[in-house]
């Protein structure tokens, strides 16, 4: 079929000069005459006569303008202008389905989408009976292909983590025998043996240096015979982290769930400052959350602990001194070598022997703490999702607001589940920005700060669904401000109570916190 007799002959989005950003030709075209067609239109448009069509010798352009961009249909002069006006607002409505905003680089990104709907409208010239519902179904339509690819890249996934895991026990186990050579690493009297058989403590501060997704993935526990396991279980997890970077650079891909990519993006977002001093304290807290969508706190345990790393041998002997100005009934727990009595009358954390000194070079758990409630006004972020059912599916509107104000959270991602096959939400009222995952179904809300001056916001969007397809919300975020309040005023010598200088790095996380 020639050109003359097809109707439609290219469509494209281009900018106000001319320059094309994405063209669907529908005919056989060089580059260099769509190209020159387009170039050609802005200076047709000139004359002023006409805000629909320009025409030339041998084509006609049928536009809309969008902001800094035009949507330009070239067709043929004899086909039916108004037919090509109905055509060309369909095609207008397909762009804001993919580009959130319509600039040239977000046209770029997602090109091949817009190429994909523009086939769905035209087949061979003549535009297709479709409208805009079909062209989002039948573009994500399942593809048994990619699903056989999925399984083969998530096989691939798991045999690359157990051979993680194998690695990881081969260095654990060489590492052991190492020992019973006699080279054994610097340990500090019973420190590290109690801390390995308190086991819970052991498990916090493997919880607290080593970032795993799955707690199946850490490395077996350690036996009670050594002195000084708990203290070295860091060089463990970065071993594994190595063996983990080979695998990427070998071409495999490692993923991991979205917390515990909150998580490692947590770690680097508060890497220890450049500045550290010699003693230095990691406060870390994480939080587990469960509300019922109906409101009411059904659990919310939260975890924390200090960290106290010392890198230099003459602060070894030292006591810290602890500000608790939590009202709310968290359980505190020293580490079993530390003084309680001391940490109860005077709020100090010091060894039971003086004499001794803490661990150099170490990550050591010191004081950590626990707190169960089921108290709404506890809940530091609440979320309220209201799905209600319309005449085309759902209108949903969620809202957030910060109970606790002295926080300040960073990089707040409120993920919404989304009903599959039925296209992207369309979205009405935002405080922040949002990202739609079409291979996950969720709607992401993404908000880069919450504090006192920004506490409340909403978000409201429309999808085809039904109000259980948007359950459950999850909630993640960052903060450099821990939610207890428990604070390392000052560090002091053993002898002569004279004041000691250290840095302090504070990260409150969230493990878990779903609406369900």
């Amino acid at each position: 079929m020639t050109e003359c007799h097809r109707v439609l002959l290219a469509a494209a989005v281009c900018t106000k000069a001319g320059k094309a950003i994405v063209s669907r030709q529908f005919v056989e075209m060089t580059r260099t005459r769509i190209e020159g067609l387009l170039a050609a239109f802005p200076k047709l448009m000139n004359t002023g006569k006409q805000h629909t069509f320009v025409e030339t010798e041998s084509v006609r352009y049928v536009y809309q303008p969008m902001e800094k961009l035009y949507m330009v249909l070239i067709t043929t002069k004899n086909s039916n202008i108004l037919e090509d006006l109905e055509t060309l607002r369909l095609f207008s409505r397909v762009i804001p389905e993919y580009c959130r905003a319509l600039e040239e680089n977000e046209i770029s990104e997602h090109c091949f989408d817009l190429i994909f709907a523009f086939d769905e409208i035209v087949a061979l010239g003549y535009r297709e009976n479709v409208n805009l519902a079909q062209i989002r179904t039948f573009t994500e339509m399942d593809s048994h292909e990619e699903k056989v690819f999925r399984a083969v890249r998530e096989t691939q996934e798991r045999e690359a983590k157990a051979e993680m895991r194998r690695k990881a026990k081969e260095l654990q186990q060489a590492r052991r025998d190492a020992e019973r050579l006699g080279k054994k690493a610097p340990g500090f009297g019973g420190f590290g043996s109690s801390a390995v058989s308190g086991g819970s403590t052991a498990a916090m501060i493997t919880e607290t240096i080593i970032e795993t997704d799955k707690p199946k993935v850490a490395p077996a526990p350690a036996r009670p015979s050594g002195p000084s396991k708990a203290l070295k279980l860091g060089a463990k997890g970065k071993e594994v982290d190595n063996f983990v970077d080979k695998l990427k650079s070998e071409g495999e891909t490692i993923m991991s769930s979205n917390m515990g990519k909150r998580a490692s993006e947590a770690t680097k977002v508060h890497a220890p400052p450049i500045n550290m001093e010699s003693v230095h304290m990691k406060i870390e807290e994480k939080i587990t959350l469960t509300c019922g969508r109906d409101g009411g706190l059904q659990n919310m345990e939260l975890h924390g602990m200090i960290m106290l790393r010392i890198s230099d041998d003459k602060f070894g002997r030292i006591r810290l001194h602890v500000e608790n100005e939590d009202k709310r009934g968290v359980q505190l727990q020293t580490h079993p070598n530390v003084d309680k009595k001391l940490f109860t009358a005077e709020s100090l954390i010091g060894l039971k022997n003086p004499e001794k000194s803490f661990p150099v070079n170490s990550d050591v758990g010191v004081l950590k703490w626990r707190l169960q409630t089921t108290e709404e006004s506890f809940i530091p972020l609440t979320i309220n999702c209201w799905p209600s059912e319309s005449g085309s599916g759902c209108d949903v509107n969620i809202e957030y607001e910060l109970q606790e104000d002295n926080l300040e959270l960073n990089d707040v991602v409120i993920t919404i589940p989304l009903p599959s096959g039925v296209g992207a939400p369309v979205i009405g009222e935002i405080d922040g920005e949002y990202r739609h995952d079409s291979r996950r179904n969720t709607l992401e809300w993404c908000l880069p700060v919450i504090d006192a001056k920004n506490k409340s916001g909403s978000l409201e969007f429309s999808i085809a669904g039904q109000p259980n397809d948007f359950f459950p919300v999850q909630v993640s975020f960052i903060s450099k401000k821990n939610y207890c309040n428990i604070q390392v005023t000052k560090v002091t010598q053993v002898d002569g109570n004279s004041p000691v200088r250290f840095s302090t790095e504070t990260t409150f996380l969230v493990d878990r916190y779903e609406i369900l």
